[in-house]
């Protein structure tokens, strides 16, 4: 008997709009049953906090989280070790892992996904020992991704969606030195923005097409003035960005960034803004995490392979952790 623990943030726009308790009882409903075993609670604050941060003892081989990608974000770091597998119902405001998966927008159709769904295992990143599952950066190109998904929101015309991201993001960017270490090769960037994904950027709007590539990517902005730099959040927007030679990427499995006369620095990772310590320390661990994965949709090839059996505490503490 598979056991599944549930994990809802009351508080997530998608449930205030719903009745919150029938939402729990047609979760329950499509994936109790048969060899599956599920327990679905409704939780607010820092009752869901408490719960997720506890979700990796217990009986339960899989945890499902339903919220944002701060509540994500917290799961995959909850999880470090305990070779659970991770699912989520897709609440939030951007959802960036839920939409690498391919876990519908729909609340719905999400719940349906997740009671199809197969275990697959795809790579996280650690920024300064801390786990996270998407991107991480600094600068104008942190801004102006999150600005682009803010403009797409709004429904806008895309020029209007350019502008505007631009705008948001040159407001809250400036230029600094960047030294980069790659791998143990050194770079210097005059630039605007760092930012490292976990694996490589290779569908349409900054998305990714495979979880277990086991590689970062760096992509820098660098400074080229004002226009150059316009340009660049608009090929962003655009989804033109990879033909910028204003915009430089490099691949790797552990980078290291550093800022002259800068002992932190902001940091935006998985939609989390936050101080951190210099330098930033970004390692790869591949296939680092076990998740639900949903049916890859017609002619999508799907984004990782299907996993075996769940490991034992000390397989995975071996294998997929990092210490």
């Amino acid at each position: 008997m598979v056991q599944l623990l549930v994990l809802l943030n009351a508080n997530a726009g998608t449930l205030l709009d719903r009745d919150a308790e029938e939402v729990r009882r047609r979760i329950a409903e499509a994936l109790d049953g048969g060899e599956r075993s599920v327990e679905v609670r409704l939780l607010r604050g820092k009752e869901l906090v408490k719960a997720i941060r506890a979700s990796g003892t217990g009986e339960h081989e899989t945890v499902i989280v339903g919220g944002g990608d701060g509540s994500v974000s917290l799961a995959v770091q909850s999880l470090e070790g305990s070779g659970k597998a991770l699912g989520i119902l897709p609440l939030g405001t951007l959802n960036l892992l839920a939409t690498d998966l391919g876990m519908p927008r729909d609340l719905d159709a999400a719940i349906g996904a997740l009671s199809e769904a197969s275990v697959g295992e795809i790579d996280v990143a650690t920024l300064n020992g801390r786990r996270f599952h998407t991107i991480s950066g600094m600068g104008f190109f942190s801004q102006m991704a999150r600005a682009r998904e803010t403009a797409r929101r709004w429904k806008l015309w895309r020029f209007l969606a350019v502008a505007i991201a631009a705008i948001y993001a040159l407001r809250r960017s400036g230029r600094f030195d960047l030294d980069v270490t790659v791998d143990g090769t050194d770079h210097h960037f005059q630039a605007f923005a760092a930012l490292v994904s976990v694996n490589r950027f290779t569908g349409p709007g900054w998305r990714r097409s495979r979880l277990d590539e086991g590689v970062l990517e760096l992509h820098v902005a660098e400074d080229r003035g004002g226009l150059a730099l316009l340009r660049a959040g608009a090929d962003m927007v655009t989804d033109n960005w990879r033909d910028n030679p204003g915009i430089i990427s490099l691949t790797g499995r552990d980078i290291v960034l550093r800022r002259a006369n800068r002992a932190r620095v902001w940091v935006s990772t998985d939609g989390e803004l936050g101080r951190e310590e210099m330098p930033l320390n970004y390692k790869i661990a591949p296939r680092g995490l076990r998740v639900l994965v949903p049916p890859p949709a017609d002619g999508t090839e799907p984004v990782v392979e299907a996993a075996g059996a769940a490991p034992t505490r000390e397989e995975a503490a071996q294998s997929g952790s990092i210490s």
